[in-house]
């Protein structure tokens, strides 16, 4: 029996990936057992995607890693300048000019010591550039399912969702349950049991022809949340963030998920309800196309 693992797509089998200033095949791609993303989790990142020769909404990711960092107080951070520098070269490296998404990561760096002490971290930040030929997830499927997570997502008081870490813990043990109950992903409520988000994706609602969404309270403000925000206010499709309940979640006329790896897809059915008619919605599939459209047409040029 071939116990190998296989690899989803077999043009990532000899991708080049950047660490620190150096790129490296594949399996010679490591960090150090000091690192802090291996001591604690402790870094924070970005997905990025590209489309047609230019990584669309970079700055805006870019501008998020670096609060990201500058909130958990990381020091000698690199410049957007040398971070956009790694990207490209990456990318040219691989021969990547679309159908591309990238795990962009920066960890508080190697420690002199094993220590959860950041006054051990004394190399600077670990930058690691991770691109992969990867098409938008779940972009075969019609619609995924969802399931509800006992899993509460953190509120600001416990840890600020506002900070992209990759303390993904909360996230993981959703989307187990998810996987166990044979679903595409997991809905996180809050601590007070509103909806916040999905594991690893905004959430949105429509009712009536309205566009609804969970405040940014207890989950990511994410970038295409943003632009999906964005669209409906340039297009008058009616838009609003407000608290939401399960009932309300199990009524809504449309569901679709935001998110760089998968952009916008429709969920169908929550908890075997299914929602509307059971197939993607008309201001579903009307946003999809207006984000596709900005995805395609607009921002940072590869330089190669």
């Amino acid at each position: 029996m071939d116990t190998h693992p296989t690899i989803p797509n077999p043009r990532n089998k000899d991708i080049k990936v950047w660490i620190d200033g150096e790129l490296y095949n594949r399996q010679e791609a490591k960090i150090s057992v000091f690192d802090s993303l291996v001591q604690g989790g402790d870094g924070v990142w970005e997905g990025l995607r590209v489309y047609d020769g230019k990584i669309f909404a970079l700055d805006e990711h870019l501008e998020r890693l670096q609060n990201s960092a500058h909130a958990m107080a990381f020091d000698k951070v690199p410049s957007n300048k040398k971070i956009k520098e790694a990207l490209f070269a990456t990318l040219e490296a691989n021969d990547m000019r679309d159908e591309t998404h990238i795990r962009l990561t920066l960890s508080r760096g190697k420690k002199v010591t094993s220590y959860m002490d950041p006054q051990v971290n004394q190399y600077g930040p670990t930058l690691i550039v991770l691109a992969e030929w990867k098409p938008p997830i779940h972009e075969d499927k019609e619609g995924v399912q969802l399931v509800t997570s006992s899993i509460r997502r953190n509120p600001p008081q416990c840890i600020d969702s506002k900070i992209h870490h990759n303390n993904l813990i909360n996230n993981i043990l959703a989307k187990i349950e998810a996987n166990v109950a044979n679903a595409d992903g997991a809905v996180m409520m809050d601590i007070e049991g509103y909806v916040s988000e999905v594991n690893a994706t905004n959430i949105f609602f429509v009712n009536n022809g309205k566009v609804l969404t969970p405040f940014a309270d207890s989950c990511l403000p994410g970038i295409t949340r943003g632009i999906v925000i964005d669209l409906c206010k340039e297009n008058d499709i009616p838009i609003a963030e407000k608290r939401i309940s399960m009932a309300e979640m199990y009524s809504a006329d449309e569901c679709f998920t935001t998110g760089t790896m998968g952009e916008l897809v429709p969920a169908v059915e929550i908890d075997q309800r299914v929602i509307g008619d059971g197939t993607k919605g008309p201001v579903t599939a009307e946003l999809q196309k207006l984000h596709r459209q900005r995805a395609q047409t607009t921002g940072e040029p590869l330089p190669f």
